[in-house]
């Protein structure tokens, strides 16, 4: 544990690392969340969600050499708006086992866009990744009562608050910005942070990935044109963390950088849908084998203590509400249908027998039940009374994808929209991207816009 302020930590942790002091595991973990970002970023492009963003930058006409994916060369701020908002649009992306959110849309967002713009290496935009990858796993921690899951609580979304200081990070990192300007960077995009978890099931929900990437871009060039930021705004009292979380029933994790890389805590999703969704549906789809086609009377489904504050939508009337609806889910899982990102619709909704189920789904909190662990009960009409559990959702760390897994998952959220040759190419150099000397320049002609 270091003597420094909090903030000296940061600035010091951000002026520190490099390419050469990452190791090759971690390196291998920012590859498999580059392959994840890009894949789920394809697919969500052209949903609802993601379109605002593209138009309004396509009416601004702003110049740079950052790619908007499939998409024009802009500048990295608006650039990076766009791909984090289409990154989060399905809910399909990544997420941090101990509670700050979807790191890979702000973070990365950041990293390629500035990497495009100022002429960086592929080693530059990974380096600087998990730089920011990093602050913003442990600013937002801590697991079930730590900072992320307590801003859920208070009614915040973490990928917004936390995601601005792991964008503003990586910027910095990328600008090569000294220590005063980190630390002026640091406490510009502190005073920017927000995010309503009341947005969710809108259009609001996405946005914050992106806004979070293009407010952390904002701050660290403000800072580099020698803008003056408060210092002190990371401290544990008097700061951002005072403002938001108003109390002391929370859990601060130690910033000790030295102690493990957060990066290793990454979870890849299987489902389209809130993460708090996922023990739910796979319970739902155990159980489903052994309802067998039976009549069911009533199911009850006990869930840890978070799980109804970002995903307890009880009746949801579009397919983006029901992205956050555990009782949704579970109906999917026990009926048989797909929970992909193009599986939420208003079709999936009107189905009777959806409608007819989910009128019989109960949930029930479980204070001390352990995060992410979901028990199912499905009372037939015979009487018969059925369980299933699920204790780690496929995909986290504890339960990771393979290659093989990232693979089939790319594959097919991107051959659809790309063809199959384009989407293994594209595959092939996120692998290995920072292992090739030209990857920065060729990712951004494979993912220019077909009219490029």
């Amino acid at each position: 544990m270091s003597d420094l302020p909090r903030g000296r930590q940061l600035e010091s942790f951000v002026l520190s690392t490099s390419y050469t002091t990452i190791p090759e595991e971690v390196r291998e973990a920012a590859r498999q969340a580059l392959v994840d970002y890009i894949g789920v970023s394809i697919v969500g492009r052209d949903s609802p969600a993601a379109q605002p963003a593209q138009q309004v930058i396509k009416r601004w006409g702003a110049a740079g050499k950052a790619r908007v994916i499939l998409g024009q060369a802009t500048n990295p701020a608006v650039a990076a708006l766009a791909n984090g908002s289409m990154t989060h649009a399905l809910d399909m992306d990544d997420t941090h086992s101990q509670g700050c959110g979807h790191p890979s849309g702000p973070v990365w967002s950041t990293a390629l866009a500035m990497g495009q713009h100022y002429g960086k290496t592929a080693q530059d935009a990974l380096a600087a990744f998990v730089t920011g990858y990093e602050v913003m796993a442990r600013l937002g921690g801590g697991g079930t009562y730590g900072i992320g899951r307590t801003l859920q609580v208070r009614g915040f979304h973490p990928t917004s608050m936390v995601g601005r200081m792991g964008a503003v990070c990586t910027a910095a990192a990328l600008l090569k910005l000294d220590e005063d300007q980190i630390g002026n960077a640091l406490g510009a995009v502190a005073t920017t942070a927000g995010g309503l978890l009341g947005s969710f099931g809108t259009h609001g929900k996405p946005f914050h990935a992106g806004k979070a990437a293009m407010d952390g871009i904002l701050c660290a060039e403000l800072a580099l044109d020698g803008f003056v930021g408060a210092r002190h705004l990371y401290e544990i009292k008097g700061g951002w963390m005072t403002a938001f979380l108003r109390d002391d029933t929370f859990q601060i994790p130690d910033l000790d950088f030295a102690a493990k890389w957060e990066l290793l805590e990454t979870g890849y999703k299987r489902f389209a849908s809130c993460r708090a969704t996922h023990t739910p549906a796979e319970a739902a789809i155990l159980a489903r084998s052994k309802v067998d086609g039976r009549a069911i009377k009533r199911v009850v489904v006990y869930l840890d203590r978070t799980a109804m504050v970002t995903a307890g939508r009880l009746d949801p009337k579009t397919g983006l509400e029901g992205r956050f609806s555990i009782p949704l889910c579970v109906a999917m899982g026990l009926l048989g249908i797909n929970l992909g990102p193009h599986d939420f619709t208003k079709e999936t909704l009107a189905r009777p027998d959806v409608q007819a189920l989910l009128k019989r789904i109960e949930c029930i909190t479980i204070d001390d039940q352990p995060e992410d662990e979901t028990h199912i009960e499905v009372e037939l009409d015979n009487g018969e009374m059925l369980k299933a559990s699920s204790e780690i959702p496929f995909g986290d760390p504890r339960r990771p994808f393979t290659w093989d897994d990232h693979h089939a998952k790319f594959s097919e959220l991107v051959t659809p929209v790309m063809g199959q040759p384009a989407t293994e190419q594209l595959f092939d150099l996120l692998r290995t991207f920072d292992q090739q000397a030209d990857s920065m320049d060729r990712l951004s002609r494979m993912l220019a816009a077909p009219a490029d």
